[in-house]
């Protein structure tokens, strides 16, 4: 089942149990996957979908720590209760574990051996941790390991 039959289903249930917060943040998601559709002129698919709920839940990130800096606790609050019904659409997050040995075998793979292969290992690697992994945090992690 593609993401977006997961998403509308998502939303009748929402609809049907009066969960008002799970039913707004679905369709906030639908909104921004339309949207994308619109502008680029294109149908979206489950990679892309990927990619746009990504960039929600870093969106939803950052706007914590501004809130939050901005003694804005109450819109904080809100944001953060978006975050687990966006990531209940992406597949099982990978442990650190399992990121480290993706890392290890992109490095074997492209022979990368400083940070100027940096390029390299994110063309490999953000296609297969799209939507499982942060990958601000992998990134940090393979500069670490490159320097």
């Amino acid at each position: 089942m593609s993401i977006k039959s997961t998403l509308h289903q998502a939303m009748k249930d929402a609809m049907r149990a009066k969960e008002k917060q799970r039913l707004g943040t679905i369709r906030l998601i639908q909104a921004e996957i339309q949207r994308v559709e619109v502008d680029e002129q294109i149908e979206v698919d489950d990679a892309q979908a990927l990619v746009i709920l990504d960039r929600m839940l870093k969106q939803r990130r950052d706007s914590i720590s501004q809130y939050e800096a901005a003694n804005r606790q109450d819109l904080a609050d809100t944001e953060a209760a978006e975050i687990p019904i966006i990531q209940s659409f992406l597949p099982a997050q990978l442990s650190a574990e399992e990121i480290q040995q993706m890392i290890d075998d992109a490095i074997t793979q492209t022979g990368a051996s400083g940070m100027q292969d940096m390029g390299k290992l994110m063309a490999v690697l953000r296609p297969q941790l799209q939507g499982r992994a942060d990958i601000g945090e992998v990134s940090k992690s393979i500069k670490q390991r490159l320097s």
